[in-house]
This record gives structure tokens, C-alpha cells and sequence, in this order.
């Protein structure tokens, strides 16, 4: 195995002052094939924003300009992270969700609630 150094020992990466940190279990338990690249750069997003609760309140057009995408693929892409269990969404709200049993079974509750939440967005009139 190779030895692991430092590239650039300058700019080792700290956990910063303010909460924003990627989970490597996204990768580790499969979460980003779950995804494709668009909402997983909604994702990186929603991450770097959201408060230490994984709480923020971007809507969709600066979620649009910020990554160079339509509207309606912020909605698509929101609605994939939804339903990999990775966001909750609640107009204007988000809430980045803790890994933590997110590859375990739902329970009939949180499989009804996650439906009715995706239902709720795609049937929201579209601006």
C-alpha cells in the first residue's frame, strides 16, 4: 500500500469554525449512486449552507443560479434527495438529515410521510 502524505501541508484541511462537513458514509454506504450528479451537487450545496440542525432556507431560483441549472431540475433533484432519504423539504425549509439509518428500513409511517412529501411537490403548481 502506498504511504500517504501531505501535498500541500500549508492548507490541511481543519474542521472549520462554522458547521458544514460532507459525511464520507455517502460514499462508504452507496448514497451517491442513489443520486445522479445534478442532485448530488444540490446536495454539496444544501451541506456547505445548512446550519449545525442541517437547516437552510435557499429557495429554488438562487439554488437555480448557484449551480447553473433550470428550476425545474433544482425540483427533479430535490425530489431524488428526498427520496434517497438524504433531505427533508418543507417550504422554504430544508433540512440536510443525519445518515444515521438511512440505509435501514423505513417504517410504514416514514414510508407514508416520505410519499406525501413527494406528492406534495409534484403536484405544487410550477412558476
Amino acid at each position: 500500500m502506498p504511504i500517504k502524505r501531505l501535498l500541500c501541508p500549508q492548507r490541511l484541511r481543519r474542521i472549520p469554525a462554522q458547521f458544514s462537513w460532507v459525511d464520507q458514509r455517502l460514499v462508504g454506504e452507496g448514497h451517491v449512486q442513489r443520486c445522479d450528479c445534478q442532485a448530488l451537487a444540490l446536495y454539496l450545496v444544501l451541506v456547505t449552507v445548512a446550519d449545525a440542525q442541517g437547516l437552510s432556507f435557499y429557495g429554488d431560483a438562487a439554488l437555480a443560479r448557484l449551480l447553473s441549472l433550470e428550476p425545474a431540475r433544482v425540483r427533479q433533484g430535490r425530489a431524488d434527495l428526498i427520496a434517497a432519504g438524504l433531505i427533508a423539504y418543507a417550504p422554504p425549509l430544508y433540512q440536510v438529515l443525519s445518515l444515521d439509518g438511512a440505509t435501514a428500513e423505513l417504517s410504514r409511517d416514514e414510508q407514508c410521510a416520505r410519499l406525501a412529501q413527494l406528492r406534495a411537490l409534484l403536484e405544487r403548481p410550477k412558476p
